[in-house]
């Protein structure tokens, strides 16, 4: 957030995961009041350009605040720890073996019912996560969220899985 809204005051920002989802979103909301083009449409060039470019940094800000995942990673980011692609190989045997097992009886399932239960276990195993990504962010605990961040993927994948095969009704 820090980084997409120079212009307010560092002292007003917090730097953790855990954040009031309803407050985010009413700071936005307030943001693009105040930034967005069309308040700039009678103003110089320079002013509109301006406008263009802070009115989209704060969507990208916002977009990324809102889901745990893409903040995960951007509070990883903010403390120095890379995220290169493909480096999930190191995770570990029994967890990959129960996304495995979660997987497939996603794509076995037949009715819309077993799919709505399956997305209960995996907003809650989430939800876990977010927890536990909360504590180790807090305690400066990198490697632990790097490895919670990796099992994030995975069920924020299954997740949109379950999405698709209820929009689909199965």
């Amino acid at each position: 957030w820090l980084v997409y809204c120079k212009h307010i005051p560092a002292s007003s920002l917090e730097h953790t995961f855990s954040l009031d989802t309803q407050r985010l979103q009413k700071r936005y909301v307030e943001l693009q009041r105040s930034l967005h083009p069309d308040n700039f449409s009678q103003k110089s060039s320079k002013e509109q350009e301006y406008s263009e470019e802070q009115s989209a940094l704060v969507n990208n800000a916002y977009r990324t605040l809102q889901k745990p995942l893409s903040r995960a990673v951007y509070m990883l980011e903010l403390r120095g720890v890379l995220l290169e692609e493909g480096t999930d190989a190191a995770a570990d045997p029994a967890f990959l073996l129960e996304v495995l097992e979660i997987n497939e009886s996603l794509a076995e399932t037949r009715s819309q019912d077993e799919v709505s239960t399956i997305g209960r276990s995996v907003r809650e195993k989430l939800k876990d996560l977010t927890e536990r990504m909360n504590s180790s962010l807090n305690k400066g605990d990198l490697l632990t969220a790097k490895e919670l961040l990796a099992q994030m993927k995975y069920f924020t994948n299954i997740e949109e899985k379950v999405k698709d095969r209820i929009t689909e009704g199965c």
